[in-house]
């Protein structure tokens, strides 16, 4: 099989893709906001091991990317909330594509490689879609 040298421009969509989405944290948020609104601890609850300062990073990002809103509601003590907005939205199908690989590459990692059946879970996960 050939194999075609894709070059990555900054202007690439999957390289912007990446750049939006990628990293250990920011999908789990995004996960996590799919749900509706979160305040900081909640997420903080939510998201397993991450700590204060790389979640404050990781939301900053999101927010600063156009994919997570934060509202401060100028209260005391003080109250903010984060959400998805529209264009966040948009990644949750990557997000669930992204599972449902995990969830075949899992399956498969489970079974010898090269045996039949683990050719018949690939075809299985595959025919799921």
């Amino acid at each position: 099989m050939k194999s075609t040298a894709i070059t990555l421009t900054p202007g690439c969509p999957v390289r912007t893709t990446m750049e939006m989405l990628g990293g250990k944290w920011r999908l789990l948020i995004l996960h996590q906001l799919a749900a509706g609104p979160l305040r900081f601890g909640a997420l903080r609850r939510l998201v397993p091991d991450i700590s204060e300062k790389v979640l404050v990073h990781e939301l900053r990002h999101l927010a600063d990317s156009g994919l997570v809103l934060r509202t401060n509601h100028g209260e005391v003590p003080p109250r903010v909330e984060y959400h998805l907005t529209d264009l966040g939205r948009l990644a949750l199908p990557v997000l669930a594509a992204v599972g449902e690989f995990g969830q075949a590459y899992v399956a498969q990692a489970r079974l010898p490689r090269g045996s039949e059946e683990s050719s018949q879970a690939l075809d299985q996960q595959a025919s799921l879609r």
